[in-house]
C-alpha cells in the first residue's frame, strides 16, 4: 500500500516503513508522532483511490527521526562592470520521519 501526501508545497510518496523528508517543523522532537491528513491518492495493489482534492478520512501516521540539514547550495550574484558580487551559502532544514501506518478511512 502506498499514498501520495501533501506537506506544505511538496508532495511525497509514502509507503509503510519508508523514510520521508518533510518540511521543517520547529516543535517536532525525535520520537514524536505526526499525523498527515492531506492524502491525495491511496493505492493498494490494483485499486487506486484518487481524492478530490483529498481522500476523505485517509491519514498517515509517522514517527519523527529527527531534524537535519540538506545539501549546501551556493548563491552567487555578479554584475558585470560594476565591481559587485555576492557569494552566500544556504542549507535548508528538514524533518525526517518514518511512515508507520497508512489508513484509508474506509
Amino acid at each position: 500500500m502506498y499514498a501520495i501526501v501533501r506537506d506544505g508545497p511538496n508532495q511525497f510518496r509514502a509507503e509503510q516503513g519508508a523514510t520521508i523528508r518533510l518540511a521543517y517543523r520547529k516543535d517536532a522532537e525525535a520520537g514524536a508522532t505526526l499525523t498527515l491528513d492531506e492524502v491525495l491518492l491511496v493505492g493498494d495493489g490494483d485499486q487506486v483511490t484518487i481524492g478530490t482534492p483529498t481522500v476523505t478520512g485517509a491519514r498517515i501516521t509517522a514517527t519523527v527521526k529527527g531534524t537535519k540539514k540538506g545539501p549546501k547550495l551556493i548563491v552567487y550574484r555578479y554584475r558585470k562592470r560594476k565591481n559587485s558580487d555576492k557569494k552566500r551559502g544556504h542549507r535548508q532544514k528538514f524533518t525526517e520521519a518514518v511512515v508507520d501506518t497508512i489508513s484509508t478511512g474506509a
